[in-house]
């Protein structure tokens, strides 16, 4: 919980690392965190803390070769009721093993173009809108 309200101070930049399956399942794992740390808030509250500290969910997974590779980039939303909306920006996309039997596939776009783009762009970081169509 003191990691979401510093993030939610109003300053730019934060990074935690968080271990669970998925995207989805990460923001239940911050959940349960909180839960854990004693604080007796109700679970929107958390929610809402949560879906306001945290922007992007990049997930690292241990393939089947047993390599590491980034296998989802995904924007929180916001909140939509009690849940937390996610919308995955990037996935890699296995095609199949190699020679040496280990994992190829590439990182495609989902075709969603987030809602933080306006702010980097008004911040100067210049992201061409073309990385986010779909190929």
């Amino acid at each position: 919980l003191d990691m979401l309200q510093a993030m939610n101070t109003g300053h730019d930049g934060s990074m935690t690392t968080v271990h669970s399956n998925t995207p989805r399942d990460c923001i239940s794992r911050l959940e349960t965190l909180c839960l854990m740390a004693g604080m007796d808030l109700p679970a929107k509250a958390i929610r809402e803390q949560i879906a306001s500290a945290v922007n992007l969910i990049v997930q690292q997974t241990r393939l089947s070769d047993g390599t590491r590779k980034v296998t989802s980039i995904t924007e929180v939303i916001g909140m939509q009721g009690d849940v937390v909306t996610l919308q995955e920006i990037f996935a890699f996309k296995k095609s199949g093993m190699d020679k040496n039997r280990k994992v190829i596939g590439k990182f495609v776009a989902t075709g969603f173009i987030p809602k933080f783009i306006d702010e980097l762009d008004a911040q100067g970081v210049k992201i061409p809108r073309g990385i986010f169509s779909v190929s």
